[in-house]
């Protein structure tokens, strides 16, 4: 473990809302009722921040949340008409939810900043960054960008039932039937749920500079409170 001057002095790095919003959806709560409770989740991670802060943590980089309504395994098991999707093949709705989870966190991002005036707080719109990437996939050296890499069957190369790995037995020998895709490098998704390393790196080639950051300050001076 760290030595204890060390917690003082570190960068808390946070990433949030995916989970929290797909969550309601899977429960079968429609669109409206997910929004509803938007706000509980922003309140409870504004007490989590303040909880890290009591115990000495100065300086948080903040990621939003990205288009979930672009994600595989909500496109395959959340029902959508097709005047709601947008014209790079995402879900709309979804989306707009992610947007209004965003515009509440950069709120809270405001108000923590005023409650704990010695911290540091940068805001990070990786939800701009990511749509970007998939809404032109090709244009930055990727392909299919709304199936899995890895994965079976179906639009999008998802299937709850048969994930990433998952084997069968035929005649009594294991087949693996979620199979990796030949060239993960090229691809944008993984497993239906999360990006591959290939498009994470491309991501955090594009924050690191802090050209999507509030303030726009890169990340090696994300410890450095220059902007209170």
């Amino acid at each position: 473990m760290p030595k204890e001057k060390h917690f003082s002095q570190g960068l808390y790095t946070f990433d949030i809302g995916q989970n929290d919003l797909t969550a309601g959806y899977f429960l079968n709560m429609s669109t409206d009722q997910v929004r509803a409770y938007v706000p509980d989740v922003i309140d409870q991670f504004k007490t989590a921040i303040q909880d890290i802060y009591g115990r000495g943590g100065r300086y948080f980089w903040i990621h939003n949340t990205g288009p979930v309504g672009c994600l595989p395994y909500v496109l395959d098991r959340v029902l959508i008409t097709a005047g709601q999707v947008d014209k790079v093949g995402c879900a709309s709705p979804f989306n707009e939810v992610a947007q209004f989870f965003n515009s509440k966190l950069k709120e809270a991002v405001i108000e923590l900043r005023k409650d704990l005036p010695l911290a540091g707080f940068t805001y990070v719109d990786v939800y701009s960054v990511k749509y970007e990437l998939i809404s032109r996939a090709k244009k930055h050296g990727f392909e299919h960008p709304l199936q899995a890499c890895c994965g079976h069957g179906g639009k999008y190369n998802y299937n709850m039932h048969h994930g990433c790995g998952s084997k069968i037995k035929v005649k009594g020998k294991e087949i693996i039937l979620g199979k990796s895709c030949k060239n993960p490098s090229v691809r944008i998704n993984w497993d239906g749920v999360h990006f591959t390393e290939a498009a994470n790196k491309w991501v955090f080639e594009q924050i690191v500079n802090g050209s999507y950051s509030d303030p726009p300050l890169p990340l090696n001076m994300a410890c450095h409170k220059q902007y209170a």
